[in-house]
């Protein structure tokens, strides 16, 4: 669990792995230079299972390596500070690995729900098994990261990951492992994914076509060259990051408050607050004008959509 401010949200994600009902498992907390009180609450708990791991920041890859090069299980099963395990999500997953001991990585859907805690939808992924997921891989990133789990040897074998995929991390990492062996996923949701506005992950359409034009030819290749990473880190410093997680925090949650949980009010409450933040963006401009629509219009626009 790679840490960084993630003190509103910590102590419950902590609490939801301890609440496993597979016992035989570390908690490897990575605390990734925080500022706020996410030591404080880390230097409360005492269950012998926890391992705290305290360092300057280097950034979610920094922080995600670190934790492969000082885990000590077979498996490492990833998880976000803002997240919630739901009791059962080792013990799924380590007896998927007993009866497919082939297996090199596994992820599962994931109950989305909003900074308060309150249910969005169930994300299912593209694909499950491992035709379809290499089918899928060069066009989306098919695994949910905080659902996946994979051989900790392996994952240092493919050298970790990879340093300069700056936001898709994740994704450039899961192409090395479907050249390794069979993958899957599991339709039972295994955890709580919260979207939350502090959240490192942007959508890339707000990033530009000049990130997504690198992002997948990395993808397509299956490495990124230093030359893209060093763009990539530019790309990044010329954003003002902070305005651009808050607004498309809010944007997303007015799309998912109208094509998944439909609330029109709520849904635009919440693109009102992502203009106010950053009023050039043209998404949340045409999500209001989808919120004053009659439901059934709204849902057949998204099966349309998502056609």
């Amino acid at each position: 669990m790679p840490a960084y401010n993630a003190a509103p949200f910590l102590r419950e994600a902590i609490d939801s792995v301890l609440a496993q009902t597979f016992p035989d498992f570390e908690l490897l907390i990575v605390n990734d230079g925080s500022t706020d009180a996410t030591a404080a609450i880390l230097e409360t708990y005492t269950d012998p299972r926890i391992r705290i791991h305290h360092q300057p920041n280097q950034g979610v890859i920094g922080a995600l390596n670190a934790g492969l090069e000082r885990a000590q299980g077979t498996y490492i099963a990833r998880f976000d500070a803002d997240d919630v395990c739901y009791p059962q999500r080792l013990a799924v997953q380590a007896e998927y690995f007993r009866k497919h001991p082939d297996c090199v990585l596994l992820g599962s859907a994931a109950d989305a729900i909003d900074e308060e805690g309150n249910f969005l939808f169930e994300w299912q992924p593209d694909a499950y098994e491992l035709a379809g997921l290499q089918q899928v891989i060069l066009e989306a990133c098919p695994f949910d990261h905080p659902t996946v789990a994979y051989p900790r040897t392996l994952a240092l074998q493919l050298g970790g990951y990879p340093n300069g995929a700056i936001h898709f991390e994740d994704h450039l990492f899961w192409t090395a492992f479907l050249r390794q062996g069979p993958v899957a996923n599991l339709k039972e949701p295994l955890i709580q994914h919260r979207f939350n506005a502090q959240s490192v992950t942007i959508d890339e359409k707000w990033r530009g076509p000049e990130f997504k034009a690198i992002k997948y030819r990395a993808i397509q290749r299956g490495s990124i060259l230093p030359e893209e990473a060093d763009r990539l880190r530019d790309l990044v410093k010329l954003q003002d990051l902070t305005r651009y997680k808050k607004a498309a925090y809010h944007a997303m949650m007015g799309k998912k408050y109208l094509w998944n949980r439909y609330d029109p009010a709520k849904a635009r409450r919440h693109l009102v607050r992502s203009l106010r933040i950053l009023p050039t963006k043209a998404e949340p401009y045409l999500l209001l004008a989808f919120s004053v629509l009659p439901q059934s219009w709204i849902a057949g626009i998204y099966k349309k959509m998502k056609s």
